[in-house]
């Protein structure tokens, strides 16, 4: 390894030459508190800025073990020392030069908290990954301005950052304890019954339709109706009550604009752990819980899908449905299935989203339409089988239909943001008002058949490509992950970039879906993030942690996607 005087003579060495010769200072380099790793110089400067590791002892940095002493501590601490760099890199990067000359980068933070590829943190050193444009005017090297940027801008990152002294420990602790307990919560739910948890004083609406960051004016503070408040004991906060959503069949019902949606939106985040501040820290969902909704368009591989579809025209295998361009209905069906596949164990529905003919048939169509010519078996008429055969709970938004409240166990009103628990008004008026309508199932439904994956499914792909967070260019084909709604950012579909191209080469014969994508995640649990990329073991670029149901849900829109 070279000293910090080597790289300043290097630069100064190739002032004034053509930006290519910036590949002369790749190495490492001994700086006087932390090692400077430039992995990857770019040769252009309008190209993606270059690759930077920076390495600190824990000699150095100091961080107190029990801040990152188990796998969740670990992942809450390198978050927020990602956001302390990140917002330390916006203050001290500045534009100076032709195309990215100058600009500190930094992946931008989500509200969410994720395993991330910035920061890692181990016993004995803590390193952050960064990127650098390398200065030029033209595509002349100016070496005053990167030796400004490695000698004075990346050593006063390192101090405001990765060394603790210099950091606020209470904020540090508070942000630790905050995560810690999130995914305690997350990890009890079963155990306590339930499926979510709204804590009150939760703020639920985001700011604006392009904004997850919570709204700040007029947000009224979550309250759970005593008849459904629990209380639960936190690790780190102690007490706190709220709104626990039992296991079985939620309806989330009231009229237009009363917060039905803005509920069932948190609860879809609630998947993940949030920062401190966010207002959904209080809102904690099963970590498998899956948003279900028509897709049409979407292409589906012999998917199963004869519970809710079956006796099509032309004679068409449901067993084995394989289409294109599903409709509404299909593509609904499809979801489900998959969800189950992928081991859900809670369905998010709300009907704004939702097939109107996959979700019920009222008794005049009924009447109408005679049960042997219509091929959907009603979404209403399985649910509660969903449930008593497969475990799996449903919370599902609604306000057009009452006869889904024949198959409720609870029911939660909003009104003017408020829930109400309206579960006994709810069986009054089915008592009142009887169900006309009949349960249309032909068959039961107790089984799921795991799809096995035909190892050709994955030709070797030869370029793959994120273009945002929910398009990828595989080779020419792009993939559209569009309705996949519960990603959080583009460094996750990175990684769902990079599975899809390891299943190209790893897909055993005779092996599922199931398997093959369990199997890399058990890989990456024992080998860590950064072994998923091409890059390992240097820079390995920006990666965030996505869950299986989104991996699975990927590889199930890839069009390419074969099944035995």
């Amino acid at each position: 390894m070279l000293n910090s005087e080597n790289l300043k003579n290097k630069l100064l060495k190739i002032n004034n030459k053509g930006y290519k010769a910036y590949k002369e200072i790749e190495g490492e380099y001994k700086f006087s508190n932390f090692y400077l790793y430039i992995d990857q110089a770019q040769s252009d400067p309008f190209a993606p800025p270059s690759k930077i590791r920076i390495k600190v002892n824990q000699e150095v940095s100091s961080l107190p073990y029990h801040l990152f002493s188990n796998p969740i501590r670990k992942i809450a601490l390198e978050d927020y020392l990602h956001r302390k760099l990140y917002n330390s890199s916006l203050k001290l990067s500045t534009k100076s030069g032709s195309g990215k000359s100058g600009i500190i980068l930094v992946d931008k933070c989500c509200q969410e908290v994720l395993p991330r590829s910035v920061i890692k943190v181990e016993e004995k050193f803590v390193e952050a990954r960064i990127y650098v444009g390398l200065p030029a005017k033209g595509r002349t090297i100016l070496a005053a301005k990167a030796i400004e940027i490695f000698f004075e801008l990346i050593p006063r990152l390192v101090n405001n950052t990765l060394i603790f002294k210099n950091l606020d420990s209470k904020k540090i602790q508070h942000h630790i304890e905050c995560i810690e307990d999130q995914e305690w919560l997350r990890n009890n739910l079963d155990k306590l019954g339930l499926v979510a948890f709204i804590a009150n004083g939760a703020i639920l609406p985001r700011e604006s339709g392009v904004s997850e960051k919570p709204l700040t004016q007029g947000a009224l503070p979550f309250l759970a109706p005593p008849s459904l408040e629990i209380e639960v004991e936190l690790p780190n906060q102690g007490k706190i009550k709220g709104l626990g959503i039992k296991k079985g069949i939620t309806l989330i019902t009231g009229g237009g604009f009363h917060g039905k949606s803005t509920l069932l939106k948190a609860l879809e985040r609630g998947i993940y752990n949030h920062i401190p501040g966010d207002g959904r820290e209080g809102v904690v969902t099963l970590e498998s819980a899956v948003k279900i909704r028509a897709e049409d368009g979407r292409f589906i591989a012999s998917t199963d899908i004869s519970p809710f579809i079956s006796n099509l025209p032309f004679n068409l295998d449901t067993q084995k449905f394989s289409t294109p361009n599903a409709s509404g209905s299909t593509s609904q069906a499809a979801n489900i299935i998959e969800a189950l596949e992928s081991k859900s164990k809670l369905l998010l529905l709300d009907e704004d989203t939702c097939a109107t003919n996959f979700m019920i048939r009222d008794k005049r169509m009924q009447t109408l339409i005679h049960k042997e010519d219509e091929p959907i078996t009603p979404f209403i008429d399985r649910v509660k089988e969903l449930y008593t055969s497969f475990g799996v709970s449903t919370i599902l938004v609604l306000g057009g239909c009452g006869d889904y409240l024949e198959v409720a166990d609870t029911v939660i009103m909003m009104k003017n943001y408020k829930p109400l628990d309206v579960t006994l008004p709810a069986k009054k008026i089915i008592k009142e008002i009887p169900l006309t309508r009949e349960k249309e199932t032909i068959k039961d439904f107790t089984q799921l058949k795991l799809r096995k994956i035909n190892k050709f499914s994955f030709p070797l792909i030869k370029k793959i490509k994120v273009k945002d967070k929910y398009h990828i260019l595989v080779d020419r084909e792009l993939l559209d992950l569009s309705f996949l709604e519960q990603l959080a950012c583009q460094e996750q579909t990175q990684v769902i970039a990079f599975i899809l191209k390891r299943l190209s080469s790893s897909v055993k014969k005779e092996t599922t879906l199931l398997q093959a994508v369990e199997e890399i995640f058990k890989d990456l649990e024992k080998k860590g993030l950064d072994s998923l990329s091409p890059y390992f073991p240097k820079h390995p670029g920006s990666l965030a942690l996505p869950r299986l149901q989104e991996v699975m849900g990927a590889i199930n829109r890839y069009r390419k996607l074969k099944i035995l």
